[in-house]
């Protein structure tokens, strides 16, 4: 009876032990994704920055991730809550016409928005993306994670030829292994905050390829002025290599036009900061979605992202980071929502594409209140 009984075990346990298997098998690019660890050199330069606190990257002054005795409560309005936070109808989607695209690039300033703070942007002469995601699901895994809420507006393999990337931080919704990867391979360089390049080599980017930076520092493309500019948030792509990496905004600073990205981060003095040493600029991509009271330390809400623009003497606003992917307790349209009544309100020009649009500051476009049609 005993023997039987062993011999099922053995059995049962010998399928588990296949089909974890073919588990892993299946994702070992997936598992790739969770990137490297700096180590060596790139670990000594890390230990310079004076945000680099007893073994990893900090605020200062420290910010908690989420508000003290808040977990339960965040927990249950996560799973129970009442919010419409997918879109109840398709988003519209504009894909550009490609002809669009010139080589060389048509001076001046223009923008598209793909979704999330993924920002192609032409400037001066040179074409740059911000936090480029071209993956369905922002997670290490395939078929586990948010998923995509609208088409992309091209694919990888249409897009024109890009000669620098910003990377405001390590997270899976800015920085993911599958586009990096495709990019490089076009010649594109990538600037990243202090850290991040031992995720690229990890993934076969070339040493000459990457651009890492600590706050103030610059870099270049051709006559474009790359800075890596502060911004509060936190970083890390496995379980136990929290804030590891550093997180940053992103200022461009052309010879006649000047674009900032905020990647992902909590309100601060740091954007009066930028604006008074870089300001004023032309166009800014702000994070207005995915925030909560909770976390508004290092995820600010839609009216702090109007007040940011304000901060950095910008001309016109691009908000990003919402509708794109199911990341936060509140409705998916509540940010523009929220964003739009700040803007009317404080006189900020508002730039509301669809996904996929131009947004050309050398026309006076128009554009319509499309999330309203979407019910």
């Amino acid at each position: 009876m005993f023997g039987k009984k062993a011999q099922k075990v053995t059995i049962y346990t010998s399928f588990v032990l296949f089909g974890l298997f073919l588990l892993v098998l299946s994702q070992t690019a997936c598992l790739s994704s969770f990137g490297g660890n700096p180590s060596g050199t790139r670990l000594e330069r890390m230990k310079t920055s004076k945000m680099f606190h007893e073994g990893k990257f900090e605020n200062d002054p420290f910010v908690p991730m989420l508000s003290p005795g808040t977990y339960i409560a965040v927990l249950k309005r996560q799973l129970f809550g009442s919010e419409t936070r997918t879109p109840p109808s398709p988003i519209p989607v504009q894909k550009p016409d490609l002809k669009t695209f010139s080589d060389p690039i048509a001076p001046g300033l223009r923008a598209i928005w793909f979704g999330h703070s993924s920002v192609l942007v032409e400037i001066d002469g040179i074409r740059i993306f911000t936090d480029p995601v071209f993956s369905q699901r922002v997670s290490p895994f395939e078929s586990i994670g948010p998923g995509r809420l609208f088409p992309l507006p091209l694919e990888l393999s249409e897009l024109p030829n890009i000669d620098a990337v910003v990377i405001s931080h390590d997270h899976y919704d800015h920085l993911d292994m599958v586009t990096t990867q495709f990019l490089a391979k076009k010649g594109t360089k990538y600037f990243v905050p202090l850290g991040i390049g031992a995720h690229l080599e990890s993934w076969g980017i070339p040493e000459n390829q990457i651009i890492e930076l600590d706050w103030w520092q610059k870099g270049n493309i051709k006559n474009i002025e790359i800075i890596c500019t502060p911004a509060v948030h936190y970083s890390g792509r496995g379980l136990f290599n929290g804030k590891s990496t550093l997180w940053s905004s992103w200022s461009l600073i052309g010879p006649k036009h000047k674009f900032f990205h905020s990647g992902d981060t909590g309100y601060s003095s740091h954007f009066t900061e930028i604006g008074k040493k870089l300001g004023p600029f032309d166009l800014t991509s702000i994070k207005v979605g995915a925030y909560d009271w909770t976390w508004e330390g290092i995820h600010m809400n839609p009216e702090s992202a109007v007040q940011a623009h304000l901060d950095l003497k910008g001309k016109t606003m691009l908000p990003v980071h919402w509708a794109t992917f199911n990341l936060a307790i509140h409705s998916w349209d509540e940010p523009i929502l929220r964003t739009k009544q700040g803007a009317d309100q404080n006189g900020v020009r508002l730039a509301t594409p669809k996904p996929g649009e131009w947004v050309d500051l050398q026309k006076d476009s128009i554009f319509e209140s499309w999330w309203e049609k979407v019910k």
